[in-house]
């Protein structure tokens, strides 16, 4: 055995005890991290079958951003995990009923696809191309269109997001910046002169007996 096929045992068998523990760990926030490191060894592994643009983005995108953003939500909600484990037993046979079907699949994909097909051959006299050099390629030769496509719809959305967010609201209570930044002291304070000193006032006459009635 090699050191690749070590590493890539290795990397497995991680994964494996991870995605064990994002589902049977109690603390929603474990299950996270848990979750959080078996995309980490998923990317190792894509990284040993020299796939390493599925491995950084799979790095960039889910651990630096979608996984964060779940950690942060799970520690804001403050689960009621006793409130959780509710009816967790009822519904045990259909989980593991799901669960059990789902492995079978999976095996039965994993057997059929990889023992039997064969490897790709270069042709004679072919230079071996880069994962992220030929995904690049394919995109931009064979699928110039839909990227720019999607391009121009993930613009307008974006712009749409932006002219919503920042849009004028006669609610809001916001106050313009620009505004602020111009305000003078003069306008904002006025010196009234009064006099020192005020006489006292006049007494009030007191009511008469009948008025009181």
């Amino acid at each position: 055995m090699d050191v690749k096929t070590g590493f890539f045992y290795l990397f497995s068998l991680v994964l494996l005890f991870a995605a064990f523990r994002v589902v049977t760990a109690r603390n929603p926030v474990h299950a996270v991290l848990y979750l959080m490191l078996t995309f980490s060894q998923a990317s190792a592994i894509w990284l040993l079958l020299n796939a390493e643009f599925l491995a950084i983005v799979l790095v960039l995108v889910y651990l630096g951003a979608v996984m964060v953003l779940f950690l942060f939500v799970v520690m804001m909600l403050d689960i009621n995990i006793d409130t959780m484990r509710k009816g967790f037993w009822r519904n045990f046979p259909l989980a593991a009923t799901l669960g059990a079907v789902v492995a079978l699949e999976m095996a039965a994909v994993l057997m059929s696809g990889f023992r039997w097909s064969a490897a790709p051959v270069l042709a004679a006299g072919a230079m071996p191309v880069d994962n992220s050099k030929a995904l690049g390629i394919l995109l931009y030769t064979e699928y110039l269109m839909p990227i720019q496509i999607a391009a121009s719809i993930l613009l307008v959305a974006m712009i749409a997001a932006i002219a919503l967010t920042l849009r004028e609201r006669k609610d809001s209570k916001a106050i313009d910046a620009s505004v602020q930044v111009k305000v003078r002291a003069a306008d904002r304070m006025r010196l009234v002169k009064m006099a020192v000193t005020q006489p006292a006032p006049e007494p009030q006459p007191a009511a008469p007996e009948e008025t009181r009635k």
